[in-house]
């Protein structure tokens, strides 16, 4: 049997996925550990343990200061602007998104301008939101929804216009309306895509929040890490890179789950990655 046709096991599977993640943590044992040999005090590669133990002060010891516990601060205040800008975003695509593929005249009228909108590098944006709505949390909620929503609403979109022509001529000729198709037909068919365009946006909504949260904020997970950079503070820039790696990890499982569980149909055909 030819390869392409052969799959590993669960179990097989399971470890040929850990092999990438256990050479990457090898590679960066050896590289720190020949640093640290070289140089005790060097701060570029710390070692796993004062690693540790930094994740270990921020996650469980108060704040001198503030007497906050900041891993769990941070953590909360990032995710409030990103399930803000998320949430919005998915409405922008659920309504614009859906109506722009569904509704020609509405095609005509808006999706010329999405798609050139969509081009504006949003961190380019940046400026004028500080302008226009100030430094608190609106400025980085918004960054997050001009950079995630023309994504969804063109990726919506195009998944309404990919619902077969006939399936809507059945829907009209069985007496449905315009509101009947568009509840029955057109968000059933719709909705498992546009969880998986939400699963691909958090991408760059994780990036457009770190960079809002490093230039104008007082909390965050962003904020954290470009605040210990003057101290060159490695061992707790790593660990806090780790945890918003985890963070996005375990979003994108939680919302592959939800896909499942609710279109099942939707997984039949093919894996999800």
């Amino acid at each position: 049997m030819r390869i392409i046709n052969r799959k590993p096991s669960r179990i097989a599977s399971m470890y040929l996925a850990a092999i990438p993640f256990v050479l990457a943590v090898l590679a960066y044992v050896y590289a720190s550990n020949r640093r640290l040999a070289e140089n005790p005090s060097d701060k570029l590669l710390p070692s796993p343990y004062s690693m540790w133990m930094a994740f270990e002060r921020m996650a469980f010891q108060p704040d001198r200061r503030t007497g906050d516990y900041l891993l769990w601060v941070d953590t909360f205040d990032s995710l409030v602007r990103l399930s803000a800008g998320m949430a919005v975003s998915t409405l922008a695509a659920v309504t614009i998104g859906v109506l722009i593929g569904f509704i020609p005249h509405v095609r005509a009228t808006l999706a010329p301008f999405i798609a050139t909108f969509s081009l504006i590098p949003p961190i380019t944006v940046l400026p004028i939101l500080f302008i226009f709505v100030g430094l608190g949390e609106a400025s980085k909620i918004a960054l997050i929804v001009v950079g995630t929503a023309p994504i969804l609403i063109r990726s919506t979109a195009q998944s309404v216009m990919s619902i077969p022509r006939e399936t809507i001529i059945k829907a009209e000729t069985l007496g449905a309306n315009v509101w009947q198709m568009l509840l029955r037909l057109v968000l059933p068919q719709t909705l498992p895509s546009l969880i998986n365009s939400i699963r691909l946006a958090l991408i760059p909504a994780w990036i457009f929040l770190i960079s809002a949260e490093a230039i104008a904020s007082t909390s965050g997970l962003g904020y954290r890490i470009f605040l210990v950079r003057r101290f060159l503070a490695m061992d707790v820039i790593l660990p806090y890179v780790i945890w918003i790696t985890l963070l996005a990890y375990i979003l994108d499982r939680l919302l592959l789950l939800l896909s499942r569980r609710m279109f099942p149909w939707f997984h039949l055909h093919g894996e999800s990655l």
